[in-house]
């Protein structure tokens, strides 16, 4: 017997009627097609580029054509160039991001979960306060304490998104703990490692996953909007925060400097935010039965 929303073990055949729901979930597909153009772009952009990132001699707001697929900024720099660029930023901050925040809040989330009395109330209310601080907030807080870079923001934004995960793991680690099954392992000997990684690990990561998926689309945001104030990778790295910044004193001259960015921002957040609804109807069959 399992609490709800918290899942058993897949077996071979309930994995096998999973891979079957994924392949058949359209929203997933729509999410992975979405999500998976802007890896791909991140992806080429390590290899090749158009024109060099600090190139500047193709005009200054120049329209598309003439060898620049969007135009030129006002610096005379390629936009498509400057785009590319921009989608392996963005990637590199959701991905970084996310791995901060599973590490330490699944180990926080853990700690709190297992601990009791006055050290539980401590960690949880030491989570709540964090909690409590709006992400952009702390690590714009974060990032003004060290320096402008993307390292920072990406420590910065994982740190901030790290309570949340911790407070969700702790909720489900002390849902299945106690499930009677758990205090039938413990009784027959088995050992803590054994039973968290038998047990508790395999019943809250569909529930982590999905989570996971969404504080990735939160922190491609968050990054833009360091990046935006300022408080992001700097030059010559290119942004797509940034070039919304530096591209809205031009709009009405060169909109493609504002528009390709907030576009593939837009189609990155919605295909992650896909990509999670799917996975939650993937993973948790009840919930698909509940929409239907």
């Amino acid at each position: 017997m399992t609490a709800p929303g918290v899942l058993e073990p897949a077996r071979p055949k309930e994995a096998a009627r999973a891979r079957r729901r994924f392949r058949g979930s359209p929203t997933l597909v729509v999410g992975c097609a979405l999500a998976g153009l802007i890896v791909l772009l991140a992806l080429v952009s390590l290899f090749w580029l158009p024109y060099p990132a600090d190139d500047t001699s193709g005009g200054r707001l120049a329209g598309p054509g003439g060898g620049h697929l969007l135009g030129t900024d006002k610096l005379g720099r390629d936009l498509f160039t400057q785009v590319m660029a921009g989608s392996r930023i963005a990637v590199q901050a959701g991905l970084g991001s996310v791995l901060i925040a599973a590490a330490l809040g699944v180990t926080l989330g853990m700690l709190a979960a297992f601990a009791q009395g006055w050290l539980d109330d401590t960690l949880s209310a030491f989570l709540d306060i964090l909690i409590a601080f709006p992400t952009l907030l702390l690590a714009m807080l974060i990032v003004a304490a060290r320096s402008a870079t993307l390292g920072s923001a990406v420590l910065a934004i994982g740190l901030a998104q790290s309570a949340v995960v911790a407070r969700l793991v702790r909720i489900l680690v002390k849902r299945v703990l106690a499930q009677d099954y758990i205090t039938a392992a413990r009784t027959s000997g088995t050992s803590w490692p054994r039973t968290v990684l038998g047990h508790v690990l395999p019943n809250i990561w569909p529930t982590l996953v999905v989570n996971l998926a969404l504080q990735f689309g939160l922190a491609v945001l968050a990054e833009a909007g360091l990046s935006y104030l300022g408080l992001g990778a700097p030059p010559p790295n290119a942004s797509w925060g940034r070039m919304l910044q530096e591209a809205q004193a031009t709009f009405t001259t060169a909109p493609a400097g504002a528009l390709a960015p907030g576009i593939l921002l837009v189609l990155l957040v919605i295909g992650v935010n896909l990509i999670a609804d799917g996975l939650r109807d993937t993973l948790d069959p009840a919930t698909r039965r509940r929409r239907t």
